[in-house]
């Protein structure tokens, strides 16, 4: 796909911003407001549905995620639809999963963007790395069991540094539904015991959540047959504290005075944005 390009509107620019990790409640409130006011929204196949409904009705909605063995639009023409889009003086908002920043080849976009003369903002947002886990009742870190977190993309598990991650205290694993028999494999080959307890969490954040605790060497026989994509695996003994901290799995036990969020009840929040955003 090619798309004719030109010189940049002075009005035109690319918001990249985080979805967090899957349910609306879970947006910043700059996200609402930047999705309240967008013309154009590139978005990922994980973003849920509910965040899109915050956008304007004359809002152009484009899915230009990207999933496992599946068709996905290549990140090339994802570029140039972001640059195309900001040089029609277009306020767009590039809808990313989790934290842009976060294996969400947000230095691919910002590149093309700034070589073309668009101007481009980076908002964070909550990643699943980080959320997952507490939503499934597991803390990441402890002073006795844990003081540190690595955090890594199995998507292409050959180029990984296994002896370094068995080493690692508390380990998370982001896009490895695929690689469970690979990744527990060389985290044992590597030195990590066989009785080290693992959490995987399919869609995280969600209605959808699904949690399977087991061991390193009982895990791929507990979710025989499951389809475990979109996870986040937790590898190191704070998965224990799932059950001793008796913590709510979202989104049971989570309060029901929650709703999902409606961008009226944030238009002061929005009045400040919008100020902020048009100021020289």
């Amino acid at each position: 796909m090619t798309i004719k390009t030109g010189l940049a509107h002075p009005g035109g620019k690319v918001h990249i911003v985080g979805a967090g990790p899957g349910s609306a409640l879970f947006l910043t409130a700059a996200g609402q407001v930047l999705l309240s006011t967008a013309d154009v929204i590139l978005y990922d196949a994980l973003i849920d549905s509910d965040l899109l409904r915050l956008a304007p009705k004359t809002c152009l909605q484009l899915q230009v995620g990207k999933r496992g063995q599946q068709p996905s639009v290549p990140q090339a023409e994802i570029n140039q639809l972001l640059v195309h889009h900001c040089q029609q003086g277009k306020q767009v908002v590039r809808l990313k999963s989790g934290d842009p920043a976060l294996f969400g080849r947000v230095a691919s976009e910002v590149q093309a963007l700034r070589a073309e003369g668009c101007a481009v903002e980076v908002w964070p947002g909550l990643s699943s790395a980080i959320a997952a886990p507490i939503l499934a009742g597991i803390p990441l870190t402890d002073p006795v069991l844990s003081r540190s977190v690595t955090i890594v993309s199995a998507h292409e598990p050959d180029s990984l540094d296994w002896d370094a991650l068995a080493r690692s205290e508390s380990l998370v694993v982001l896009m490895g539904g695929r690689s469970l028999p690979v990744l527990v494999q060389q985290l044992q080959h590597f030195g990590k015991p066989g009785d080290t307890p693992i959490a995987v969490i399919r869609w995280g954040g969600t209605v959808q959540q699904q949690v399977w605790t087991a061991t390193l060497e009982t895990i791929v026989a507990k979710t025989q047959g499951e389809r475990l994509s979109p996870t986040v695996m937790v590898i190191g003994a704070v998965v224990n504290l799932r059950e001793t901290l008796e913590l709510p799995n979202f989104p049971a036990g989570f309060s029901e005075t929650l709703s999902q969020p409606e961008f009226d009840e944030f238009s002061p929040s929005a009045k400040g944005l919008a100020d902020a955003d048009s100021a020289p």
